[in-house]
């Protein structure tokens, strides 16, 4: 509680999109701008307030012909000003309403009997790892054991883009070099991988609400 993070993933710099800082339902602030990132945050865990960044209070001086380098000028400042007690949240700037603040589609996770559906979230770039929306718990109702096999379908929209047996594992040294393995990331969310492999290239598959997973517990 009372933490403070600071979140540039802004490709819109220096546009019309809003600077904005989200208090949560657990008390942190989130400093971001306002263009999407607070979607899985509103949703998963909750937002209670959002104030608009005020850029004539809370800007790093001299910056304001710098148009590209929010992070720093305005982000970070602001975030900083915020967690060293240097203003309230209130004096952050005009409060928005929460249910305007703009949000990308999360897609839900379905759990059938055997199968469970989701959709690829992240896509990590140093090793070519897949995660998914897909969390622990919900992989879990389907009571999966180390060493069991799962089929795995892979969706671009409605296109069929992988299907295979892959096994869970609780490493990717549980599988051989260059087999796919399916494990639990340290999100605590269900991950696919390629031992000492990249399972993106080799198979060419991307992120987004329309890339889908789905998992099916295979017969005994």
């Amino acid at each position: 509680e009372g933490t403070t993070f600071v979140s540039v993933v802004d490709p819109g710099v220096g546009s019309s999109r809003k600077s904005v800082v989200a208090l949560t339902k657990t008390g942190q602030y989130i400093v971001t701008p306002d263009n999407g990132t607070l979607s899985y945050i509103k949703k998963v865990v909750g937002i209670v307030a959002v104030r608009e960044i005020s850029e004539v209070e809370n800007r790093r001086s001299n910056t304001e012909l710098s148009y590209t380098f929010h992070g720093r000028d305005v982000y970070a400042y602001t975030g900083a000003k915020l967690a060293s007690g240097h203003i309230s949240f209130e004096e952050v700037g005009p409060e928005l309403p929460v249910d305007k603040i703009l949000e990308l589609p999360v897609v839900e996770t379905i759990i059938e009997d055997n199968l469970v559906r989701g959709a690829i979230d992240i896509l990590d770039v140093r090793f070519g790892s897949l995660w998914t929306s897909i969390t622990r718990d919900d992989f879990y109702a389907l009571e999966p054991n180390f060493g069991d096999r799962f089929e795995v379908t892979i969706f671009n929209n409605d296109m069929l883009v992988y299907q295979n047996q892959v096994t869970y594992g609780k490493s990717f040294a549980d599988v051989r070099i260059g087999q796919p393995i399916i494990y639990i990331n340290s999100l605590y969310r269900v991950g696919l991988a390629i031992n000492q492999g990249s399972f993106a290239k080799a198979y060419n598959v991307g992120v987004g609400s329309n890339w889908h997973i789905e998992i099916k517990r295979l017969g005994d």
